[in-house]
C-alpha cells in the first residue's frame, strides 16, 4: 500500500514548494526571538495553518507572550488601525464580561443608532492569557469564536476573519480562583502543549541577547502575508497526501483509547477531523508532499493528551496514549515498507 502517490489534483510542486517557503520564513522568525523551543514553535506553526488553535500550560515568564506577538508581528495584514489587529492579548480576570472580549454595541447621538465596537477577539493572532482565570460565560464566548469564527452580541452575529488562531495559557499550579475548562471548550484546541524550562545552554542564550529586547532579534527578517498563510493552508489540504491506512490508523488508535479500562473518556471524533490538516502540515514542514506514521506518532501525544479522561489513580496520560499508538504505528510502518 503507497504512503507516497503521485500528486493528485490541481496542485503542483511550485505551490507546495511556496508554501513550505511560507512556513520557513514564519519559522525562521520564531527561532530568531524565541530560544530553546524549537517544537513549541513547530507545533504552533502547524495550529496556525491547520486552522486549529493551541493551549500552553506553561509557568510564568517562559515566552509566551514573545511568542505570540512574533508571530502577528510576522504577518502582513494591510493598513495601520485596520478593523482586524495583527495581534490582541487579552488577559483573562474573574471579573471579565463577555462584552470585554468580543465588543459591545454603543449609542451614537450624532447617528441616532446603537454600532457595534468590536473587542480584542477581533484579531488574527490572539493571546488568551490565563484562560482559566475567568468566569464560564466568557469561557462560553471564547468556544463560539473558536468553534464558528463568530460572535454573538445584542442577538448579532459577527464575522471574524478566516484567519483566526487562538493562543491560550493556563499556570500548571493555579488550584485557587480557577474555572477549569469544560470538555467541549478543550476539544476545540488542536493541541495542549506542556511547556518545561528551557535547558541552561539556552537560557544563557536568552540573557547574551540582553540589552536588546527579544522581538528586535527578527528585525530584517522577510514577513508573510496573510493571503500567502492562507494560500499555504489550502495548498497542504489539496496537495499533501493523506493514504487511507493513515486515516484507518487513527480510527483504530481513538478506538483503543476509548476501549482501554483505564480511560474514562476517550477522544472524540472531531479530533481526528482536526488531526488530518495537522498531518499534512507537519509532513510538508518536513519536506514531504505526504503524511507518514512518523507525523502520527509526533502529534498524536499533543492531540490526544488533553481530550482523554483516565480512571482515578492514572496519572500518567501519555504513558495510555503511547501504549495504545504503538501497534497503530507498528501496523502502519509495516504497511509504508511493502510499498
Amino acid at each position: 500500500m503507497q504512503m507516497q502517490p503521485a500528486q493528485a489534483g490541481e496542485i503542483n510542486g511550485s505551490q507546495l514548494a511556496e508554501a513550505r517557503q511560507t512556513l520557513e520564513t514564519l519559522t525562521a522568525r520564531a527561532r530568531a526571538v524565541i530560544v530553546g523551543r524549537d517544537q513549541v514553535i513547530e507545533l504552533t506553526l502547524i495550529a496556525l495553518v491547520s486552522d486549529g488553535h493551541v493551549l500552553l500550560e506553561d509557568y510564568p515568564g517562559s515566552g509566551k507572550t514573545t511568542l505570540a506577538r512574533c508571530l502577528g508581528d510576522s504577518l502582513v495584514v494591510g493598513e495601520p488601525g485596520g478593523r482586524i489587529a495583527a495581534f490582541r492579548r487579552i488577559q483573562f480576570t474573574p471579573d471579565l464580561l463577555p462584552s470585554d472580549v468580543t465588543g459591545t454595541s454603543v449609542f451614537e447621538l450624532d447617528k441616532n443608532r446603537f454600532s457595534f465596537r468590536p473587542g480584542p477577539i477581533f484579531a488574527h493572532i490572539v493571546l488568551a492569557d490565563e484562560i482559566n482565570r475567568t468566569s464560564p460565560k466568557v469561557q462560553a464566548a471564547m468556544l463560539e469564536a473558536m468553534a464558528e469564527k463568530q460572535v454573538t452580541v445584542d442577538n448579532d452575529t459577527h464575522k471574524l476573519d478566516e484567519l483566526f488562531f487562538v493562543i491560550a495559557t493556563q499556570n500548571p499550579l493555579d488550584v485557587m480562583g480557577t474555572y477549569p475548562l469544560p470538555t467541549p471548550q478543550l476539544d476545540r484546541f488542536l493541541f495542549k502543549i506542556e511547556m518545561k524550562h528551557i535547558e541552561r545552554k539556552a537560557e544563557l542564550d536568552v540573557l547574551s541577547h540582553y540589552p536588546r529586547q527579544s522581538l528586535q532579534m527578527s528585525e530584517g527578517l522577510a514577513r508573510v502575508s496573510r493571503a500567502q498563510l492562507l494560500q499555504a493552508r489550502r495548498v497542504l489540504r489539496e496537495g499533501v497526501h493523506i493514504a487511507p491506512a493513515i486515516r484507518e490508523g487513527l480510527v483504530d488508535l481513538a478506538r483503543a483509547l476509548r476501549s482501554d479500562e483505564r480511560v474514562l473518556q476517550g477522544a472524540s471524533t472531531r479530533s481526528l477531523v482536526l488531526m488530518l490538516p495537522a498531518l499534512q502540515a507537519r509532513a510538508l514542514i518536513h519536506g514531504r508532499d505526504y503524511v507518514s506514521p512518523e507525523d502520527v506518532a509526533a502529534l498524536a501525544p499533543h492531540v490526544f493528551s488533553h481530550r482523554i479522561e483516565c480512571a482515578p489513580g492514572v496519572v500518567d496520560k501519555q504513558e495510555v496514549i503511547a501504549l495504545a499508538l504503538g501497534p497503530c504505528i507498528e501496523q502502519l510502518a509495516k504497511l509504508s515498507l511493502s510499498r
